[in-house]
C-alpha cells in the first residue's frame, strides 16, 4: 500500500494541532503539524466502543456473519472503528458459536480490522442485579465451565465482566490477568470490601457505572457502601458510562467525567439491535431467544417502560453528550479512544502517534461523522 495522508485538526495526545498524519501499510509514519491548513474538519483516532451488542436491526446474539456485518456497518457509519462484540447470558452453544462467527468475520476485506476481539458479558452474575440479562443462564463460576469457554474462545475473547462476590469469582480474576485478559465487575451486588478483594485477583474495570450494581445500603442502622461507591473510592478502577443521556443524565455525565477523570472514564453505547432506529417494536438478545421490548424518547424500554431494556445510541452521540456534560472536545475524543484501548490493553491503536495503526475518524461540525479509515482502509466515506 502507497503511502497516504491525511489532514486538519489533528487530536493527538498533546491536543489539538494542525496539520497531516502520513500513514502506509495500515501503519501511521508521520505526523506533520502545519498551521498554514485550514480546514474545518477534525481527524481523530478511530473510535472504539468496548461495550456493544448489535445495531442495524443486528444483534451479535442472532449468530451469523450477516449479523455481525450488518450491526459493524451501522456503528462504522457513525464513527466506530474498533469494536468489542458483546454476548448476553446465553446458552454455552450459542456463545461458542459466535466465537466461531467472530473467526470468520475478521476476515472479511472491509470490516475485518473493526473486530477487535469480544466482550462477555455473564453468565457469572448475580440474580439480584441480572437487568435484562436472561436469568436461565446465570451461574457460578467453575473451573471447569470457564476453563471450557476460555479454550473455545482462545484468542477471541478480550474482556469478560463478573459479579466478584460469586463463589469461584476471584479464582476466575486470576486467570484472566494471566491471560490478558479485561476483568470486569458488572451485574453484580457486591460489597465495597468484595470489590476491594476482587482488585487483588485481577479485576480492574467497572461494567456501566450506575447500571446493575449494589449501591449504598443500610444493615441494621450501619451503612455499607456497594460497588457504585468502590468505583469512586478505588482511584485505580477504571468505569465506563453509557453516554446516551438516557441512561444517566448529562449532570451525572458531568459528575462521573469529574470525579473519575478522561483517563479513568471511557464512553459506551452498549447499544442493541434497534441503534440507528428512532422508535418502534425490536427485540432484545437473538432473534430465537431475545425478548420483546420498544424504542421510544432515545432509548430501547422493557414492556410496560418502567425499565430500560439497553441503548440505541452511537459512537457520533456519545461524543456529543459527553461534550454537553461539561467535557472538553480532546477529553471527549479520550474516552472514546485512549482510555478504552488502555482498559483493554490495545497497544496498537487509540492515539494518533506514529507506529500506531492507522485508524481515523473523521468528523466536522457537531461530530457529523465524514470518514473512518480502519488500518489504513477507508470503510466509511459520506
Amino acid at each position: 500500500m502507497s503511502k497516504q495522508s491525511i489532514g486538519g485538526n489533528l487530536i493527538t495526545p498533546n491536543g489539538i494541532i494542525k496539520g497531516a498524519a502520513e500513514y502506509e501499510n495500515g501503519i501511521i509514519t508521520a505526523i506533520k503539524p502545519d498551521e498554514s491548513v485550514k480546514s474545518e474538519r477534525f481527524v481523530a483516532p478511530g473510535f472504539i466502543d468496548i461495550h456493544v451488542h448489535g445495531g442495524g436491526g443486528h444483534d451479535f446474539m442472532d449468530g451469523t456473519e450477516e449479523a455481525f456485518l450488518g450491526a459493524a456497518k451501522l456503528h462504522v457509519s457513525h464513527g466506530t472503528a474498533t469494536l468489542l462484540p458483546t454476548t448476553l447470558t446465553c446458552s454455552d452453544a450459542e456463545l461458542f458459536n459466535a466465537f466461531d462467527v467472530m473467526r470468520r468475520v475478521r476476515k472479511d476485506k472491509t470490516y475485518g480490522g473493526v473486530f477487535y476481539g469480544m466482550h462477555l458479558e455473564g453468565p457469572y452474575f448475580s440474580p439480584e442485579q441480572a437487568g435484562a440479562q436472561d436469568t436461565r443462564y446465570l451461574r457460578k463460576p467453575e473451573k471447569a465451565h470457564y476453563g471450557e469457554i476460555l479454550r473455545r474462545g482462545e484468542g477471541i475473547i478480550a474482556r469478560w465482566s463478573s459479579a466478584p462476590e460469586l463463589e469461584g469469582a476471584l479464582e476466575l480474576g486470576d486467570r484472566l490477568k494471566e491471560l490478558g485478559i479485561c476483568a470486569a465487575i458488572g451485574h453484580t451486588d457486591a460489597y465495597y470490601e468484595d470489590v476491594l478483594e476482587a482488585c487483588k485477583h485481577g479485576y480492574t474495570h467497572v461494567t456501566h457505572l450506575y447500571s446493575g450494581m449494589s449501591a449504598l445500603r443500610r444493615i441494621k442502622g450501619y451503612r455499607r457502601p456497594g460497588v457504585l461507591e468502590a468505583a469512586y473510592m478505588i482511584d485505580k478502577l477504571t468505569v465506563e458510562v453509557i453516554c446516551d443521556g438516557r441512561h444517566l443524565p448529562l449532570s451525572m455525565l458531568g459528575y462521573v467525567f469529574r470525579a473519575k477523570g478522561p483517563d479513568k472514564c471511557a464512553l459506551i453505547t452498549d447499544s442493541m439491535r434497534g441503534a440507528g432506529m428512532t422508535e418502534g417494536k425490536t427485540i432484545l438478545g437473538s432473534l430465537k431467544n431475545g425478548q420483546e421490548c420498544y424504542i421510544e424518547d432515545g432509548v430501547s424500554k422493557m414492556p410496560g417502560g418502567n425499565a430500560f431494556a439497553g441503548s440505541i445510541a452511537t459512537a457520533d452521540r456519545l461524543v456529543r453528550n459527553a461534550i454537553a456534560a461539561g467535557a472538553c472536545p480532546e477529553d471527549a475524543v479520550r474516552m472514546i479512544t485512549k482510555t478504552p484501548a488502555d482498559i483493554i490493553g490495545m497497544r496498537d491503536r487509540g492515539t494518533l502517534e506514529v507506529g500506531k495503526r492507522a485508524d481515523f475518524t473523521v468528523f466536522e461540525g457537531d461530530v457529523e461523522i465524514t470518514a473512518v479509515i480502519s488500518g489504513g482502509q477507508t470503510i466509511y466515506e459520506r
